[in-house]
């Protein structure tokens, strides 16, 4: 600022003097001064005001305390000043102390508690209000809306609406905001109608609003009618709420057109299109693309970032990527919350490692209900079930109520184990046992053969059985060969679950277990008229950050002569040892040359036989299934394990198999 003299300013130069920066305040206070102009009553509130804005407050307060005759505007440009620094105690003082105070006095005080979230005194502040403006109801609407309260915040409006006060545009910003929040379509709709009737001006900043809680409620038509209204005023907000609320709807194609063409991409962006990925069971993408953003320059992951990446690669059983993503949380020094080290347990339990889980899980300073039940998860997954029991006790220990997915866990880990009584105690501790603890038991005194017990618990039900019931019946039941009783779920399983092909599968194999292959074809006849659909079975194992998938017969792979090489001379050295091909895993009544061939080409064996080709001789080989591991296939693998040396572990659809020197982890029950 250059000035040549002192000429008394006109109103003008006010609002210049308190927008300016700091910097050049100081010089425009250090020129009044040197001009000797500073005790002009103007200039020292253009100055206190400054001060007051832009700091330092002390400054401010020493102007104020020297001034002996003081305004309204005075005593509010400190309080304000002194919320700005989130002083609570002085800028209270200043308020008790003010000889008369205005609606603009109030205001500032229920601004400045809601910005420390002390809303309690907010309202108390507001509710003592003589007069309130709009100004003021807007103050206590943003602090509910800001702060997590939705539904206060909606009754406050309404109280507003009552009162006869005409909403701004700050106004429906904080309301549709909370309406967003408390997902209630009728009340946006009748927000929507409001606005509308009433022809309400709305800004760019309403429009975002509203398509954010179009977005959020899953009217992506009108999300989108909105977000091409404001094609000159989009920002990282509206491009950010599109994108989420298509990839939560599953339209993975529209959200990430829209992440591509994006001008500008924050940390939002990225976490939504990477969670995107990962909710609708897309992991490969959602690795692929947090690859990406290790590479942009300009951005870097955060928590939410690695939460999805790490839950992705324990869905791919992915332990080398998922031990990469550590790495980089220490890189970037990522600070993980509860929810971050859940996700790490989550991780290296469903890549087989439950040593790092336990670790995890051990060096944690707090833990949750979801800390103790994803370890749980993990122990029953791998047949662990009496670390399961201990872990439920220490967590009643430590006063944390365990819920219905404890419950659910630690009966799996005991059906898992063989271990009945100590489930039965378990399931009799349940206050109220819901549909599926029930289910957990019927699978639990199925798998030891217990059958007909398993089908009293069933028919003295207190609820209606579930497909998950009649499942675990029909699975004991191809177990233990019980034709009758597996004919009985698989009649409920077809009423409840028409289109599951897994329910048929299982019933197919109880008929071909006990050769009936005309009830096997019936079955396969009951799919086609039904066009159901059986599930492909594919198996994929890790190596060098990429997975590589296999499926019955795959001959595609880039290394698949060297893996069918590898797999004949296998079969011969497990023949020249006793080895049978099982043909029984076969659904269809062909020759047993074609059976043989069939069982011996299962996709978990292809995936078996390249890790041999490619990993060191030591090397722990993982191999994750989509479908149940078949009995031949658990046969073979039990003795490659033996004559190979290798430690192999399987991840079917429903537990870990840890193969070691001939045997399993699931000791043949699984």
């Amino acid at each position: 600022m250059q000035c040549l003299g002192y000429v008394k300013p006109d109103a003008s130069i006010y609002p210049l003097v308190i927008k300016s920066a700091s910097k050049g305040g100081i010089l425009f206070h250090a020129h009044v001064v040197k001009l000797g102009h500073e005790s002009d009553p103007y200039i020292r509130n253009v100055i206190l005001h400054m001060y007051a804005k832009h700091g330092p407050i002390e400054v401010a307060r020493k102007l104020f305390d020297e001034m002996t005759e003081r305004s309204l505007v005075d005593w509010n440009s400190m309080i304000s000043g002194y919320w700005k620094c989130e002083n609570e105690t002085e800028a209270s003082s200043l308020f008790n102390r003010m000889p008369e105070r205005n609606v603009v006095t109030w205001t500032a005080m229920v601004t400045g508690f809601a910005k420390i979230k002390d809303l309690e005194n907010a309202r108390k502040y507001f509710d003592d209000m003589p007069v309130k403006s709009v100004v003021s109801w807007n103050a206590m609407l943003s602090g509910y809306a800001q702060n997590g309260f939705a539904k206060e915040a909606l009754k406050l409006f309404d109280d507003m609406m009552s009162a006869g006060v005409q909403p701004n545009e700050t106004t429906w910003t904080s309301v549709i905001s909370s309406c967003s929040s408390c997902a209630d379509p009728c009340r946006a709709e009748s927000f929507v109608k409001m606005i509308e009737k009433n022809r309400f001006k709305v800004n760019c900043f309403v429009k975002t609003a509203l398509l954010d809680m179009n977005a959020k409620l899953g009217n992506l038509e009108a999300a989108r009618n909105i977000f091409n209204e404001l094609r000159v005023y989009r920002n990282s907000v509206t491009w950010n709420a599109m994108i989420s609320a298509y990839a939560r709807a599953g339209d993975l194609d529209s959200a990430r057109d829209l992440f591509d063409k994006m001008p500008k991409r924050d940390s939002v962006s990225w976490n939504a299109m990477i969670a995107g990925y990962a909710q609708n069971g897309q992991s490969a993408m959602t690795i692929e693309l947090f690859k990406e953003i290790v590479g942009d320059k300009n951005s870097q992951p955060d928590e939410v970032t690695v939460v999805s990446v790490i839950s992705a690669c324990g869905h791919l059983g992915a332990l080398e990527l998922g031990n990469w993503v550590v790495n980089l949380i220490n890189e970037y020094e990522i600070k993980l919350t509860i929810s971050g080290y859940n996700s790490l347990i989550f991780m290296y339990s469903k890549c087989g490692n439950m040593k790092e889980a336990e670790r995890i899980f051990q060096e944690m300073k707090t833990r949750d209900v979801v800390s103790y039940n994803t370890l749980i998860a993990g122990f029953a997954a791998h047949g662990q079930g009496s670390e399961a029991i201990k872990l439920l006790l220490t967590m009643k220990e430590e006063g944390i109520d365990p819920d219905r997915v404890t419950y659910i866990g630690v009966l799996t880990a005991c059906s898992h184990t063989g271990l009945v009584e100590e489930g039965r105690k378990v399931f009799e501790s349940i206050k109220s046992p819901g549909v599926d603890h029930y289910a957990c038991m019927v699978d639990l005194l199925g798998r030891v053969g217990n059958l007909d017990e398993a089908k009293r618990l069933i028919d003295n039900m207190p609820m209606e059985p579930h497909a998950g019931v009649y499942g675990s019946l029909l699975n004991s039941s191809r177990i233990h060969k019980r034709v009758e009783l597996g004919e009985l779920a698989a009649k409920m399983l077809f009423q409840l679950e028409p289109q599951n092909s897994g329910n048929y599968v299982l019933l197919s194999n109880i008929y071909a277990l006990a050769g009936r292959w005309e009830d096997v074809n019936w079955v396969r006849e009951m799919m086609r008229k039904g066009e159901v659909k059986k599930t492909a079975g594919w198996s994929w194992v890790e190596y060098k950050g990429k997975v590589h998938k296999f499926i019955v017969g795959d001959r595609s792979h880039e290394q698949s002569d060297d893996i069918y090489r590898l797999l004949a001379e296998l079969v011969s050295k497990m023949r020249r040892h006793g080895y049978t091909a099982d043909k029984s895993c076969v659904l269809r009544d062909v020759e047993d040359e074609e059976k043989e061939y069939m069982v011996e080409t299962h996709s978990e064996k292809l995936a078996i036989c390249f890790a041999l080709l490619v990993s060191e001789s030591r090397e722990v080989i993982r191999v994750v299934k989509n479908l149940r591991v078949c009995l031949d296939c658990h046969n073979a693998i039990k003795m490659i394990s033996k004559l190979e040396g290798r430690e192999i572990v399987v991840r079917d659809n429903n537990r870990f198999h840890h193969f070691i020197d001939g045997l399993c982890s699931c000791k043949d029950h699984w």
